[in-house]
């Protein structure tokens, strides 16, 4: 039986080869807790998942490059994804979260190490709420970094959070497609306001991740299909993938990474669009000087 509090332990090797210098652009480590403990008031415990785990899948999987996410089990401090980023020999990017004090040294020093984002999250069930205003001084300390924002919400809760968004001063990644509700088709004016906010805002990009998260079938994530597709089409510059390894939260099971990599092949149906949303996209907005 599967635990679903650790990582897929034999993940298989995927059918689809992804293009040369691919990037997993959205992944986490957490811990090893006894290096570095869990933040006290996280609203879950995951299971270790170290960087030595996370590059020997890169490695399986057949991908280059890495951005690892700061998750919300270690809150604000950056110390697990800072030192993956820092043994990755340049291999890897990070995305931190950051409170409002944040000193400009501070993040000087996550720039240097290869942080290139923060992450602002909306999950309730994940973290307790911060003041908007918060996050409007951290994006103004970032911005002379040229960094972008990351932020993470549930569809229903799009129509309030869009006049924040669209008043962010930078580059703005939606986590998990805007976590749609697939079950409602791409008729549905929860997805049309969407897509409605991606066409008229082009700072704004997206990641078609998560189909083991969006999926009410279970795999091989057939009712996610229409979602990706549609995002990868439309938008082909302002798309990312990642794995979302390793995979913290899943109730109903613990996917195979390699599935998820044979995935990408049914959104990305040309080569074009999958060395586009897996070469070209992360490495233009996380390595632009190698670009």
């Amino acid at each position: 039986m599967i635990d679903l509090n650790r990582y897929h332990p034999n993940p298989t090797r995927p059918a689809f080869v992804v293009p040369a210098g691919a990037v997993d652009a959205h992944c986490h480590v957490f811990g090893p807790g006894e290096k570095f403990p869990y933040a006290p008031q996280r609203k879950y415990t995951p299971g270790d998942a170290p960087k030595e785990a996370l590059f020997e899948l890169r490695s399986l999987l057949g991908f280059t490059r890495n951005v690892i996410v700061q998750a919300s089990c270690h809150g604000c401090d950056n110390r697990a994804m800072v030192d993956a980023l820092l043994a990755s020999a340049g291999t890897a990017r990070g995305i931190a979260v950051v409170e409002p004090g944040v000193s400009v040294a501070e993040l000087a020093e996550m720039h240097a190490a290869g942080v290139r984002g923060v992450r602002f999250n909306f999950l309730k069930r994940l973290v307790d709420a911060t003041p908007r205003e918060q996050y409007v001084e951290i994006a103004k300390k970032i911005i002379p970094l040229g960094w972008h924002i990351v932020i993470y919400f549930e569809a229903p809760e799009l129509e309030e959070l869009t006049p924040f968004i669209t008043s962010l001063p930078a580059a703005v990644v939606i986590d998990h497609m805007g976590r749609p509700d697939v079950d409602l088709g791409l008729e549905h004016p929860q997805w049309k306001r969407f897509i409605a906010l991606m066409d008229e805002h082009p700072n704004l990009w997206v990641k078609v991740s998560g189909a083991e998260r969006l999926s009410k079938t279970g795999p091989p994530y057939d009712d996610v299909v229409p979602f990706g597709r549609a995002l990868v089409e439309r938008y082909p510059e302002r798309v990312l993938w990642g794995t979302d390894w390793p995979h913290p939260n899943m109730t109903t099971h613990m996917p195979d990474d390699g599935k998820l990599v044979d995935f990408i092949a049914r959104m990305a149906t040309t080569p074009a669009l999958q060395e586009q949303l897996l070469v070209r996209n992360p490495m233009r907005l996380y390595w632009p000087e190698r670009s």
